[in-house]
């Protein structure tokens, strides 16, 4: 970080000529509060005034510039939590009075260059700019430190993503997922030329970090600018841009109780394709995928693409399965019963569902949709993700009543395993505040283990083998359009017969004492379930042990911030349609109401 103090400067006033004084200016590497390149530069103004600011380096006037009080203290290992959106940036609209601000702004410094920069404030005695304003300046010449690491040049712009971790746990190779969106203009093809490079707290050091691209989405309709409506004025501002998003997947390694800045560079043509080894290896054609990593592989059905079986490597000898009712899968639902039509789950799909997946290095999935089996009344989706490096997957489902249904069961969440590979089951009791344990093997046949529909985690294990099946319970919501949300007692549950099996019933009056009634699943009904499925080897004290450490680790993922340059091209004010006539809020505002001033 090059630093300089007690800045010479120049002035530009009407009548009496005032000074900026440039206290303390320096060139910045990222870090958490300022996650991009950046100067940073403690002013001094000649009285207290409204101002507007302007930054120039190079000759090039900069749009990324943030304007504090000189009183702001931001944690620098921390996220910042400041901030002004580009249309705030020249303003004080709410009549803050500065006598000595802080500036930031974005800048792409080089190693060993010399930056000039030039910074104009114009001194104002009303929200508004005046004839009677005072214009002041003060440039001063950086030269950025020799032998640095910074990208390389070629990669014209980058994005700054933040990451934060929160529950004291130590993050190796953790995947993390980020959308982004791009100008057309800036890119000819992501998935060559996007890099991510984790920048190292301690020396800001880049290292380059595996990633993956995928759904990219480019919407490339311009704003006209013709008028909303007859006898409007045409517009001259657009109110959106043509726009490219994409999801970026990467691994970061962040300390426990740390944020960690990560840059993801973009824009060079020339940028060759650049693949990255892991352990996550991907074979065999949709929906009968098999996915491989250092702790498990794992085999989708070939009808429905649902998981049918999976091996833990540490215990390859005890393989988990079913195979014992109808379609055989282990993973079943979501599922319905509406009689007289047949029980139909997202398992019995017979290669009538929509199917996708990806591939890569970071993240392969198995995504699957479309109406339930002979229920068009019913959508439904099950989306698989897979990683390098991990003993577990994700699954997330949903289910849409398009049309109300009588139903006998309406249920989720379903994990159905063969009955002798399971000895015990062990999960969470909010009601009592402990874990239970029993003995499913010896359990008797059709008898149910009810427990909290919100239930956070789940497990069965094998003492003998010494293999655990887990479930840990990320996201559970039930919503409704067209209607209040209407679900009859729901409740998670395990029962057992040939196989053993667990689920949340949603409706469920087949295992009811009235097991006749039918109970509406209504139009406009959503139902969300995402989880963790962990395969471990069991510890001898405590069977569920790894599930709690795990369970602390995925229930609090690393917090994601994405900081991002201002485009020359963004408009210096906000445009906005609103619904109805009427003030905007804006008007005529008694801004020496809220008056303060930075001292």
């Amino acid at each position: 970080m090059l630093c300089f103090w007690g800045v010479a400067v120049s002035t530009q006033a009407k009548g009496t000529p005032k000074t900026l004084k440039i206290n303390h200016i320096e060139l910045g590497y990222p870090h958490p509060a300022i996650p991009f390149y950046h100067f940073k530069a403690d002013l001094e103004l000649p009285e207290s005034s409204m101002i507007e600011l302007e930054a120039v380096v190079n000759g090039k006037t900069l749009r990324f510039v943030n304007l504090y009080k000189g009183d702001v203290v931001e944690e620098i290992d921390k996220p910042g939590f400041i901030h002004r959106p580009p249309s705030g940036y020249a303003l004080s609209q709410d009549n803050t009075l500065y006598k000595k601000p802080l500036i930031t702004a974005w800048v792409k410094w080089e190693s060993g260059k010399t930056y000039k920069i030039e910074i104009k404030v114009r001194m104002k005695k009303s929200v508004k700019p005046s004839p009677n304003d005072e214009i002041i300046s003060a440039t001063v010449e950086v030269k950025a430190p020799e032998k640095v690491a910074t990208f390389e040049p070629a990669w014209k712009a980058y994005k700054s993503v933040v990451l934060s971790e929160t529950a004291g746990i130590e993050r190796k190779k953790e995947p993390v997922e980020v959308l982004l969106p791009f100008y057309p203009d800036e890119l000819t093809d992501l998935k060559r030329e996007i890099r991510v490079v984790a920048v190292n707290p301690q020396d800001y050091s880049l290292t380059e970090v595996p990633c993956q691209v995928f759904e990219i989405q480019k919407y490339a309709v311009e704003d006209s600018l013709n008028p909303l409506e007859e006898g409007q004025p045409q517009r001259h501002i657009p109110l959106w841009m043509p726009t490219v998003t994409c999801k970026v997947a990467f691994l970061a390694d962040v300390p426990a109780k740390t944020s960690k800045v990560f840059l993801i560079y973009y824009n060079n043509p020339k940028a060759l394709t650049k693949s990255y080894r892991t352990d996550l290896q991907v074979q065999g054609e949709l929906p009968g995928l098999t996915i491989d990593n250092d702790y498990l592989n794992i085999v989708l059905h070939p009808n429905s693409g649902h998981i049918d079986e999976i091996t833990f490597k540490p215990n390859a000898g005890n393989p988990l399965f079913h195979r014992m009712e109808t379609n055989g899968a282990i993973h079943w639902n979501p599922g319905i019963y509406v009689p007289p039509r047949a029980w139909t789950h997202t398992a019995d799909w017979k290669l009538e569902q929509n199917m996708y997946s990806i591939s890569g290095p970071v993240l392969a999935t198995g995504e699957f949709w479309g109406h339930l089996r002979n229920m068009p009344e019913v959508d439904a989706s099950v989306r698989y993700e897979f990683f390098p490096g991990v003993p577990y997957f994700f699954s997330t489902t949903d289910m849409r009543i398009n049309e109300t249904v009588q139903t006998l069961a309406l249920r989720n969440a379903e994990i159905v395993l063969k009955r002798e590979l399971i000895t015990h089951a062990a999960w969470y009791d909010v009601v009592r505040d402990k874990v239970m344990t029993y003995d499913v093997l010896n359990m008797a046949d059709l008898t149910d283990l009810k427990m909290e529909a919100d239930l956070p985690w789940i497990t069965f294990y094998n003492e003998k083998t010494g293999i655990g099946f887990a479930g840990i319970n990320l996201e559970y919501a039930n919503a409704s359009l067209e209607s209040r949300t209407s679900v009859l007692n729901p409740y998670f549950y395990i029962t057992g017969g040939p196989w053993i099996y667990w689920t949340r019933a949603l409706s469920l009056s087949f295992l009811a004492s009235n097991m006749q009634q039918v109970i509406p699943a209504k139009k406009g009904s959503m139902f969300h379930e995402k989880w963790a499925y962990l395969v471990y080897q069991i510890d001898k004290e405590t069977p569920y042990k790894a599930v709690l450490e795990w369970t602390k680790r995925l229930t609090n993922p690393l917090r994601v911030r994405l900081e991002e340059e201002v485009d020359d091209r963004v408009s210096k004010t906000l445009v906005e349609i609103y619904m109805d006539e009427g003030k905007s809020g804006w008007e005529e505002r008694e801004t020496g109401n809220h008056q303060h001033t930075d001292k």
